[in-house]
């Protein structure tokens, strides 16, 4: 016979996930520390798998993202069932937690929740994290639904194609005559790799990809910035810090303006972007997929990645 999962352990391994220590969730649920251990270590008993690792913050092993995704699914069933059933009281809006990566938050994600029908009352709690990380997210169960940029689909997830996401290799036109050869008629893979660059943070190689792409070698140049704000960002390709790859939607309005130029028309790069939500049936999360989808249709390049 398969064995429970007591309810009681189930939401206090929850507790200790989102606190942080066994201590705070102690404090969050009322009850001692000593009374939390014994939970956890109960449940992980009965599991027979460790669940959680012993750092500070605590952080759920890759089972316990299994019992933790578990959690917050219930607690969202509960919420949902108290609603119906007219004992949630205080007519409490609905909380959902969506991972987003910056350049998306940006541009098209918050029209997209600005369509969500105001009386459903919902609350979004945003998490910015890069679309190739978003994902990790909802494996841990931190988030409900997260744009990413994978098309498979988290254990427990269903994933819909969202469109395109273009970016322009772009510079302004000071940086670009002296260091990108628009003066000088010199390729642009010639000089690409020495010239000063912008970055989103140290974990980004958009650049360097491109450089690699376009002419080999290591890819962009050492001499580069961290700007880890999308506005920021493109405020400091228009400000001369360096060149860098803009979304077209934020990039277009400068090149006509003249603040920016294009340094390699024909050489855009698109990044497939999708959709990735828990498999629950409820109204909050419908709404909130149909509006993001609706307009990522049309702020996006549709059909698969080149």
């Amino acid at each position: 016979m398969m064995a429970e999962l007591p309810l009681d352990q189930v939401r206090t391994l929850l507790a200790v996930v989102d606190e942080g220590t066994f201590d705070a969730a102690a404090t969050a649920l009322h009850v001692t520390p000593s009374a939390v251990s014994q939970r956890v270590k109960s449940l992980e008993q009965r599991t027979g798998r460790v669940l959680l690792r012993r750092t500070k913050p605590v952080r759920a092993t890759e089972s316990g993202e299994i019992v933790v995704r578990f959690a917050r699914r219930l607690a969202r069933l509960e919420r949902d069932a108290h609603a119906e059933l007219g004992m949630s009281g205080s007519g409490e809006p609905t909380r959902l937690s969506i991972a987003v990566n910056a350049d998306s938050l940006a541009t098209w994600f918050l029209p997209a929740l600005a369509r969500v029908p105001p009386e459903l009352r919902l609350c979004f709690e945003l998490r910015r994290e890069d679309e190739d990380h978003t994902a990790a997210l909802l494996r841990e169960g931190t988030v409900m639904a997260a744009v990413t940029s994978s098309p498979d689909p988290v254990a427990g997830c269903s994933v819909r194609a969202l469109g395109r996401m273009r970016y322009l290799p772009v510079a302004s036109p000071g940086c670009a005559e002296q260091w990108l050869g628009t003066t000088t008629g010199t390729p642009l893979h010639e000089v690409i790799g020495s010239a000063p660059v912008v970055a989103f943070d140290r974990n980004d190689d958009f650049q360097d990809d491109f450089v690699r792409a376009l002419a080999g070698g290591p890819g962009a140049s050492a001499l580069r910035h961290f700007v880890p704000t999308s506005e920021g960002f493109v405020d400091a390709v228009v400000a001369g810090m360096g060149w860098g790859m803009v979304p077209e939607v934020q990039a277009e309005p400068l090149l006509r303006a003249g603040r920016l130029v294009h340094l390699g028309p024909g050489r855009e790069v698109d990044v497939p972007l999708f959709w990735q939500q828990w498999k629950l049936d409820f109204p909050a999360l419908g709404a909130m997929t149909e509006a993001v989808v609706a307009v990522a249709a049309e702020t996006l390049v549709p059909g698969p990645a080149s």
